[in-house]
């Protein structure tokens, strides 16, 4: 369906490109994840989406760029022109405390924030994570990396389970 292309604002713009899932973790869309970073709505038939990837070489920029075209379509916008901007990097620290919660209750560990990136991250092992599924930190790295680079396997030692850790950037 395709609505009245005089009553789209950059407002509903976000608002349709906050329904487009995140590949890898569909329970936060890429609005939430911090991927869009500018909506411009030139003139009736226009619109510019820029977007930054979550890290260098995302595979998964090629499914935002389709999705954020294929909705914008839908909306009646018939020119959509997506941007990748490398700067300012994108960072964990973007993501909101909603969605934050969010990865906590699907069982992805969120974040814990980005000041140990220079402090032994991938190097400290004596380092925990907080478990998403019991909330406690007895917890040890598993593998550095998970399903996708830019999370990695760990295990909690109170409940038993593995779970992925979003990792700071």
């Amino acid at each position: 369906m395709v609505m009245n292309i005089t009553a789209i604002t950059t407002e509903e713009i976000w608002k349709v490109l906050g329904t487009i899932p995140d590949p890898d973790i569909p329970v936060i869309s890429i609005t939430e994840l911090g991927i869009v970073r500018n909506v411009e709505l030139l003139h009736d038939e226009h619109a510019i989406v820029t977007i930054t990837p979550s890290y260098s070489g995302c595979p998964a920029m090629g499914v935002f760029r389709e999705d954020i075209i294929s909705m914008l379509q839908d909306l009646g916008i018939k020119q959509v022109d997506i941007n990748i901007s490398h700067s300012p990097a994108w960072s964990t620290d973007w993501l909101s405390e909603e969605t934050r919660a969010k990865l906590t209750k699907y069982g992805i560990a969120p974040p814990e924030n980005s000041d140990h990136l220079h402090t032994g991250l991938f190097t400290d092992t004596s380092r925990t994570i907080t478990c998403p599924h019991c909330q406690q930190k007895d917890t040890k790295r598993v593998s550095q990396f998970g399903s996708t680079p830019c999370k990695a396997l760990w295990y909690c030692n109170t409940c038993d389970q593995p779970f992925e850790y979003f990792k700071c950037y």
